[in-house]
């Protein structure tokens, strides 16, 4: 199986710096595009990450990089053969260390003063997929020409049972929280051939309705027309986006 990735992060139409940023592999993307092909018969792992700095705290631009930087070390040396459980268990543990080196950030430096980012993933380990989420990026999958989101926002409006898309978040990396949390799902079944994934910051999914994310992936959208498709909206968030398309 091989992973055909793109992916793009813009900065948009109204803010002045971009805060999300992904992390391909071993590359990281902001403020530009990429381009890759996963062969998953060479590796035991692969991960593909977006992380959406919180504009609503300082440095949501250092808060995602660091979130960023420390998951691909921390990825890179997990022992391979670990069970599902154990596999969830050290993400468990690494998410509250990293939660406790943002905040320790903040407290030695104002200008990182309740700093924060959400984090979304699609992870291959040691031949299982699993999706992961942590606040309100999405994940996606589109199968048999049907969209869907398999992440739960993070939201006050998801908590009171609203459908739209609300900007305040109940969790994330950082930002003042402190029993931040993270759902794990071994979606390896879900994984076929033929299918496509997305990964995107709410600056894609507040702008572009799914109807119109449907019609443009089943055209065969790439990362960079998704994010265009934004900015023409409006731009009015940083748009990050990760299309991963599933090859025999």
């Amino acid at each position: 199986m091989k992973l055909k990735i793109s992916a793009s992060s813009n900065v948009g139409c109204v803010r002045i710096m971009n805060e999300d940023m992904l992390l391909v592999g071993q590359q990281f993307v902001r403020d530009g595009d990429m381009t890759d092909v996963a062969d998953l018969e060479r590796t035991d792992r692969y991960l593909i990450a977006l992380a959406d700095g919180m504009g609503g705290h300082n440095s949501g631009d250092v808060a995602s990089s660091d979130v960023l930087h420390s998951l691909r070390y921390f990825f890179s040396d997990i022992p391979v053969g670990l069970k599902a459980g154990d596999f969830n268990e050290v993400f468990f543990e690494w998410l509250q260390s990293v939660n406790k080196a943002i905040d320790s950030k903040g407290r030695a430096d104002a200008r990182y003063y309740n700093m924060g980012t959400t984090l979304v993933t699609l992870t291959y380990y040691d031949k299982e997929f699993y999706w992961m989420n942590c606040g309100d990026s999405r994940v996606y999958r589109l199968h048999d020409g049907v969209l869907k989101q398999l992440s739960t926002d993070h939201s006050l409006n998801t908590l009171m049972g609203r459908t739209e898309h609300s900007n305040i978040i109940t969790n994330c990396i950082g930002g003042g929280c402190k029993t931040s949390y993270i759902d794990i799902v071994n979606c390896t079944v879900d994984v076929q051939p033929g299918d496509t994934f997305m990964l995107c910051s709410d600056g894609l999914s507040d702008m572009v309705p799914d109807a119109v994310l449907l019609r443009m992936l089943n055209a065969g959208a790439d990362a960079v027309r998704l994010c265009q498709a934004a900015v023409d909206a409006g731009g009015l968030d940083n748009v990050t986006v990760c299309v991963i398309k599933i090859e025999d």
